[in-house]
């Protein structure tokens, strides 16, 4: 059984599930019993956009974890709602809220989040795309692709619990070895998880955990996950909110373990 996503809410100024969505989710899936093991009390995902990443968490572990709460943010008002219109679609919850990454959530959130997932604006921009109302804003990430991720490992390790990890989408162009090397003078670990290459962009989806934390050797131990992809065009989008299919706009050779058979 996998993440049963049939229905993911649309909004023209939301980001819809695509490559890097599906990287991500088969990263969680690819992880599965570690995270049945870990027994997240508090899972987040930053940049929830469409809700296809944290409605799928949610089904993923509905049946394995106990007692665990979900939070989502994102700066886009549209995004939230979407989200919630997403999660309801298939009978999950979360507190979703509108802010700028972890903005004002700092205290509420410091040490205790056993699982953080994000998906960022990693495409190298214009500086002054970064932020920017509507879809723009969405991919925007400034030199690099990394002005939204730098932000983000800034505060990353003071709401990550003891025992929690970290699952972050990269391009190469992001220098995830530089990424990977910030976090571990932090204090964490890291591998690929997934690798997905298309014709327009290279995809790494990465784990970081604490070094000293239970459950670090077995998670360093695994082998990376490398599946291929394939590009696609972006779906179009509707200026209402609506329903539609994700397998109805992308290929379904891409993330097959995203969806439900």
């Amino acid at each position: 059984k996998s993440a049963d996503i049939r229905l993911v809410a649309r909004h023209a100024d939301v980001y819809e599930p695509c490559d890097d969505s599906f990287a991500l989710v088969d990263a969680l899936l690819a992880d599965r019993s570690h995270l049945a093991e870990l027994q997240p009390k508090l899972c987040m995902e930053i940049g929830c956009g469409s809700g296809y990443v944290i409605s799928s968490l949610a089904l993923m572990l509905r049946d394995e974890v106990e007692s665990s709460q979900y939070v989502a943010t994102d700066i886009n008002q549209a995004a939230t709602e979407t989200t919630l219109e997403t999660l309801k679609a298939h009978g999950v919850s979360a507190d979703v809220v509108r802010t700028d990454l972890v903005s004002g959530l700092e205290r509420r959130l410091a040490g205790s989040v056993d699982l953080l997932v994000f998906n960022p604006p990693y495409v190298p921009t214009p500086e002054d795309e970064v932020g920017a109302p509507g879809i723009t804003g969405t991919w925007a990430g400034g030199d690099r692709g990394r002005v939204v991720i730098d932000r983000l490992l800034g505060v990353v390790d003071g709401i990550i619990s003891s025992r929690g990890c970290f699952y972050l989408v990269t391009l190469t162009a992001n220098n995830p070895g530089e990424i990977c090397r910030i976090m571990q003078s932090k204090g964490f670990a890291s591998r690929i998880v997934v690798q997905r290459h298309t014709e327009e962009e290279s995809l790494h989806v990465l784990k970081f955990w604490r070094r000293n934390s239970q459950g670090s050797s077995s998670s360093s131990s695994s082998s990376s996950v490398v599946a291929a992809g394939s590009s696609s065009s972006s779906p179009s989008m509707d200026s209402s909110t609506n329903f539609s299919s994700p397998l109805m706009c992308l290929p379904q050779k891409i993330s097959r373990l995203a969806f439900w058979k």
